[in-house]
C-alpha cells in the first residue's frame, strides 16, 4: 500500500468512525440514535395496521438466494409421540436475511470503537460487540429507496454500483429525508435478476460504492438494509468490502443483510408512501458473530 492509498484509508476511517462517541463501553453503535423519539415517531407512521415480512425464506438445497440453512431433520418426539420436532444447522453469514453483530468484521486489527480484535474474538466466540448487545431490537422509521426504480430498470447489472448521487435522488423522488435514526432499505432488483438468471454467479452482485458507505455516516442511518450490501467485487482501491470494513468496524453500523424486498415494494406501491414502521429482534446468541431475524414492515 502506497503512502497516498494509506492516507486516504486513514482519512475514511476517521469520516466514518463513531469510536467514543457513545462511550468507551459501549457496543450498539448506530441503535443508539434510535431514541425514545425516534420510536414514538415511528410507531405513528402504522395507519393501515398491515405488516409485511422482508425475510428470505431458508431453504434447502441451498439456492443464489440463500444458503444459509446447511442441515435440516425432523422427526418426531420420541417422549411425546405426538408431537413433530426438527433440528437445523446455519451458515449465519451465507446469501439469507440475517443480522451482523459489530464484532463481525475489523478493518487492520480493530474492532468499532477502537477495540483491538484480540480483546473482542476469544476461543468462546465474541467477548465483546456480539449479537447479545442487540436483544432489545430494532423499532425505528423504515424509508425504502427504490434505486432500480429510479434508473428505469427491473434490475441493477452485478457489475453497477449505488452511489450517494442515487440516494440523494431517490429521496428527491419519494418526497422523504432520511434522518438520523432511521433505516434505509435499498432495493436493486436482486430477486428479479436472479429469476431471469438462474445459473448467475451469487459473488457478483450490485451494491454500494464507499461514497454511498459516507452518505450512510453523514445521515447518521441506524440501519442499512436491503437487496444489496456493498458492490460484490469492489472496485476500492484500499476496501474489499468497504460495506463491512468502514459500516462495521469504523462506524458500528447495524446491517440487515440480504432482505427479500418484493412484497415491500408492492406494499409501498400499494399504500403510496415509502415509509413505514420497521422492527427486527436478532436471537439471543451467547458470543453469537450475527442472526438470523424476519423483519417487518408495517404500514
Amino acid at each position: 500500500m502506497s503512502d497516498h492509498v494509506s492516507q486516504r484509508l486513514q482519512a475514511l476511517e476517521s469520516r466514518c468512525s463513531n469510536a467514543g462517541r457513545w462511550g468507551s463501553d459501549d457496543e450498539l453503535g448506530t441503535l443508539n440514535l434510535i431514541t425514545a423519539d425516534v420510536r414514538r415517531r415511528a410507531a405513528g407512521l402504522v395507519q393501515e395496521g398491515v405488516s409485511v415480512s422482508l425475510a428470505s425464506e431458508m431453504s434447502l438445497p441451498p439456492t443464489q438466494r440463500s444458503d444459509l440453512l446447511v442441515e435440516h431433520t425432523i422427526d418426531l418426539e420420541p417422549e411425546v409421540p405426538d408431537a413433530v420436532v426438527d433440528q437445523i444447522t446455519l451458515d449465519i453469514h451465507g446469501w439469507g436475511t440475517h443480522l451482523d453483530a459489530l464484532g463481525h468484521f475489523h478493518l487492520r486489527g480493530v474492532a468499532y470503537n477502537d477495540r483491538r480484535v484480540d480483546t473482542v474474538l476469544g476461543l468462546e466466540g465474541l467477548r465483546r460487540l456480539s449479537v447479545t448487545a442487540m436483544r432489545d431490537g430494532i423499532f425505528t422509521r423504515g424509508i425504502l429507496l427504490d434505486i432500480a426504480q429510479l434508473r428505469g430498470v427491473e434490475w441493477l447489472d452485478p457489475t453497477e454500483f449505488v452511489t450517494a448521487d442515487d440516494l440523494d435522488r431517490a429521496e428527491q423522488a419519494v418526497g422523504l429525508t432520511v434522518e438520523s435514526g432511521d433505516a434505509l432499505i435499498v432495493h436493486v432488483g436482486l430477486d428479479a435478476r436472479l429469476s431471469a438468471h438462474p445459473d448467475a454467479a451469487p459473488r457478483y452482485r450490485a451494491g454500494l460504492d464507499t461514497s454511498a458507505v459516507l452518505w450512510l455516516r453523514e445521515r447518521d442511518v441506524a440501519i442499512f438494509g436491503g437487496d444489496c450490501i456493498e458492490r460484490l467485487p469492489s472496485d476500492d482501491p484500499d476496501l474489499d468490502l468497504p460495506l463491512h470494513q468502514l459500516g462495521l468496524a469504523r462506524m458500528g453500523l447495524t446491517f440487515l443483510e440480504w432482505l427479500a424486498l418484493d412484497r415491500l415494494v408492492r406494499a409501498v406501491e400499494r399504500f403510496g408512501r415509502s415509509e413505514f414502521l420497521l422492527t427486527a429482534a436478532p436471537l439471543v446468541i451467547t458470543s453469537g458473530t450475527g442472526s438470523p431475524l424476519n423483519p417487518l414492515a408495517t404500514f
